[in-house]
């Protein structure tokens, strides 16, 4: 059962100006939960949804009896979640997407990450609560369901390697790829790597940002893989990684 609580009101926050919403994008709040939710509400930045862990100890501590998410924005306000950001070809997307905080304990110590796990019951509350936004809003294609690296690449790296975005697509969330058309792909790709100049055009076709730079380029790859292939992120392109990406272009984009 997905149990709203809207005991705690956000501030920052402000109008959409007729956008329509098209994207969810998911972040990991890297705090506990008191602190995730003292930041949201009151330091200027804000998410329309904030979900905590419930074995996490200041949820715990708040004496909540069941795991509830809590609305901080109200979904036809324009929160304050992604910064600078692009998708299919658009900047600025808190103007056009809701944002979710999953209360996560990743940390990046000096560039050297670490990616806790999301709890169970915090993923499952999770689909519930996408499985209900995107009944409100049909024009979020699965492709539109995104983490914050996806979208802002070499600046955030969440919601990280540990979500578990397969498993959303299994539950109806989300894009996948088909491992058949992957497996046709990586056949042809372990012989030859498309040139780079296609690869460019086929992540801007699946919805990413142009690459300013090689290292523009290693940071998309990274953030793409953290996405569809979490068992290795190292930025590096790659045969597989190649066949990911055209496979879902094939499966969503009709290419």
């Amino acid at each position: 059962m997905l149990v709203i609580d809207t005991s705690f009101p956000a501030t920052g926050f402000n109008e959409r100006y007729g956008e329509p919403v098209r994207q969810v994008i998911l972040h990991y709040t890297a705090l506990p939960f008191a602190s995730s939710l003292r930041i949201l509400t009151q330091d200027g930045v804000s998410a329309h949804y904030l979900v905590p862990d419930p074995e996490e100890p200041s949820y715990r501590a708040a004496s909540y009896d069941e795991l509830r998410v809590f609305r901080l924005v109200d979904e036809s306000r324009r929160a304050w979640h992604a910064g600078v950001s692009h998708w299919e070809g658009r900047d600025n997307l808190n103007s056009r997407s809701i944002g979710i905080e999953l209360v996560n304990l990743a940390r990046d110590d000096a560039g050297v990450f670490t990616f806790p796990a999301y709890a169970e019951e915090q993923i499952e509350v999770l689909i519930a609560l996408l499985r209900d936004i995107v009944g409100r809003y049909p024009q979020i294609e699965p492709a539109g369901i995104l983490g914050h690296s996806d979208v802002a690449f070499g600046r955030k790296s969440d919601p990280g390697p540990s979500m578990p975005w397969r498993h959303l697509h299994e539950a109806g969330i989300g894009a996948w790829f088909d491992e058949a058309t992957r497996a046709m792909y990586q056949r042809r790709f372990c012989v030859e790597l498309p040139p780079e100049v296609e690869v460019e055009r086929a992540f801007q076709r699946y919805g990413y940002a142009p690459a300013k730079n090689r290292q523009g380029f290693e940071q998309r790859t990274r953030a793409f893989q953290m996405h569809f292939r979490p068992r290795d992120y190292c930025g590096f392109l790659d045969a597989e990684t190649c066949a990911i990406l055209y496979a879902l272009n094939e499966k969503y984009r009709g290419l």
